[in-house]
């Protein structure tokens, strides 16, 4: 037998030790942890997103303003104001609107006229929560003007979530 074919037989009884020094127990493990790796990256079906739960739905209602007195934020209540007998949801401005902030007066109540005149005295407020809604007749074009700034303000920034009406009036539609 000539040196080539000595060399041959050894190869074919021997592996080659390269490929042996691949295939040893750790070498074994890593490759399955990194299989294992990629299939739950990328393989593997993820379950759907949950989606935040949306606030229950506001329904349009209509106002005395006796039943809109509640909502002045205390307690964890919503907090609503009328300006010209419509009723704001102004809950996301509790640090304004809600118990202890400047505006706070005008938590659940009709805040027109002081919204109107740029006060906040209680002198604004409607006192008889029975009686007839304020017309505000009295009020001067300025005032007027301002207002409507405000009301323009809280339709940008707030849903509009009912009307308000004198009591007796509850009746008279939606």
């Amino acid at each position: 037998m000539d040196y080539v074919e000595q060399r041959v037989a050894q190869a074919a009884s021997n592996p080659d030790p390269s490929t042996t020094a691949l295939l040893t127990p750790l070498n074994l493990l890593l490759l399955s942890v990194l299989l294992y790796a990629a299939y739950t990256l990328l393989l593997r079906p993820t379950a759907p997103p949950v989606l935040p739960k949306e606030p229950p739905a506001i329904l349009f209602r209509t106002f005395t303003p006796r039943t809109l007195l509640p909502y002045n934020g205390e307690n964890g209540a919503p907090v609503y104001l009328a300006a010209r007998g419509r009723v704001f949801d102004v809950t996301r401005g509790r640090n304004f609107y809600g118990p202890g902030g400047p505006y706070a007066n005008f938590a659940g109540r009709d805040a027109s006229r002081g919204l109107a005149c740029g006060s906040f005295d209680e002198e604004m407020l409607t006192k008889d929560l029975d009686g007839p809604l304020d017309t505000l007749s009295d009020l001067g074009p300025g005032e007027m003007e301002a207002l409507k700034g405000w009301e323009e303000r809280f339709e940008e920034k707030y849903m509009v979530v009912g009307k308000l009406v004198a009591v007796g009036e509850e009746g008279d539609g939606n």
